[in-house]
C-alpha cells in the first residue's frame, strides 16, 4: 500500500511539474528546422519572420534556425516527425505542397496528422527563370524549343513534389510537352546557382529567389504559376495570360508547425504569439525588401488551408 501510495504521490508530482512546464512555456530558447539549406527562400524568410522571436511581447526567448536539407524536404520533414521531442521547443517549417504532395506520393514517414500547424507567414508563388543571355524571352520561346527538342529542355527545381515539380507537370500538361525536370539536392538555391551557371537552360523557383536574382542581373523571369501577377513583378505576365491553363496549385505556402503530440497549451502560445511576430514592422520590410511576399494566416487558417490544399493535390496528382 505504501508502495502504491508512493507511486501515486510520484506520478501527481509529475504531473504538476509538466503543468508547470508548459505554464512557463518558454523558459530557453527554441529552435526551428528548416527542410532546405541556407539561402533558399525558406531559409532567407526564417530567419526574417522569427528575428523578434526574443522581444518581451514575443515568446521571450530566441529562435535558432537549424537546417537539415534533403531528398526535396523529405529528410527534415522525417526528422521533424520521428525523432523529435514534442515539448515545443523543436519547431519547423512547414512548405506546401510540397509535404503535402510528398505524403500523397508516399514514401515517407509524415502526413498532414503527424503536425500541427501553428501560423503561416507567406505564399511565394512559382516563376520559370532562365539565366539572363538565355536565347528565350517569353513562355512561348520555351515551348516551342520544348516541342522541336521533346525532353531536351533541361531545367532545375527544388526536388520532387515541391511546389517546382508540380508547376512542372502543370506546364507539361498546359503545353502539351515533355520537358527535364532535374531536381536538385541543394535545394532552391542550388536549383537558382544551376540557371545562372547554366548547367540547365531554365528553371522553376520561387518568386522571391527569382526577384532577387534578377535584381542582380544573373536571370530573366518569363512567367508565374498564379492566378493574378505579383506586386513584386508587375511586368511578368501568369502563365493564363500567355495560354497555358495553369492556376496557383503550385504557390509555396511557408509558416511554422510542431510535431503531434505537442502539448495543446503551448500549441496555444505558440499559436497567440507567431502571428503577431509576422506582423511586426521591422519583419515586413525586411521581407518586402526580399521580395518576399507575406499572406499572415492563423491556426485555425492554416487548418483550413491544408485540408483545401490536400484534396486539390489529390486531384492534381492523380490526373497527371
Amino acid at each position: 500500500m505504501k508502495k502504491l501510495i508512493a507511486a501515486a504521490s510520484i506520478a501527481l508530482m509529475g504531473l504538476a511539474g509538466s503543468a508547470s512546464a508548459q505554464d512557463n512555456y518558454p523558459e530557453r530558447p527554441v529552435m526551428m528546422m528548416v527542410s532546405y539549406g541556407a539561402g533558399g527562400a525558406t531559409d532567407f524568410q526564417a530567419r526574417i519572420v522569427t528575428m523578434t522571436a526574443g522581444n518581451e511581447d514575443a515568446l521571450g526567448v530566441p529562435i535558432a534556425i537549424v537546417n537539415k536539407p534533403g531528398a526535396g524536404g523529405r529528410v527534415g520533414w522525417n526528422w521533424l516527425a520521428t525523432q523529435v521531442q514534442p515539448d515545443g521547443y523543436t519547431l519547423g517549417a512547414y512548405n506546401v505542397p510540397h509535404f503535402i504532395a510528398q505524403s500523397i506520393e508516399g514514401g515517407v514517414e509524415y502526413s498532414t496528422d503527424s503536425f500541427e500547424p501553428i501560423a503561416n507567414w507567406g505564399a511565394d508563388p512559382a516563376v520559370f527563370v532562365v539565366s539572363a543571355d538565355s536565347q528565350f524571352n517569353s513562355m512561348e520561346d520555351v515551348v516551342n524549343y520544348a516541342k522541336e527538342n521533346p525532353g531536351g529542355l533541361t531545367f532545375s527545381g527544388a526536388g520532387l513534389f515541391v511546389g517546382h515539380h508540380i508547376a512542372a507537370l502543370q506546364l507539361e500538361k498546359a503545353a502539351g510537352v515533355k520537358l527535364a525536370y532535374i531536381p536538385n539536392n541543394a535545394g532552391g538555391a542550388g536549383a537558382m546557382k544551376a540557371v545562372i551557371a547554366g548547367d540547365v537552360l531554365g528553371g522553376v523557383n520561387n518568386l522571391s529567389d527569382a526577384f532577387r536574382a534578377e535584381k542582380a542581373g544573373n536571370v530573366k523571369i518569363l512567367g508565374v504559376f498564379d492566378n493574378e501577377r505579383s506586386d513584386f513583378l508587375p511586368d511578368v505576365p501568369t502563365m493564363k495570360e500567355q495560354g497555358y491553363d495553369i492556376d496557383n496549385a503550385s504557390v509555396n505556402f511557408r509558416g511554422v508547425m510542431v510535431p503531434k503530440g505537442t502539448p495543446q497549451p503551448i500549441i496555444d502560445k505558440l499559436a497567440e504569439v507567431v502571428p503577431t511576430m509576422f506582423e511586426n514592422s521591422r519583419v515586413k520590410g525586411k521581407m518586402e525588401a526580399g521580395g518576399s511576399p507575406m499572406h499572415v494566416m492563423t491556426r485555425d487558417e492554416v487548418i483550413e488551408m491544408w485540408t483545401a490544399r490536400e484534396e486539390t493535390l489529390k486531384e492534381l496528382l492523380a490526373g497527371l
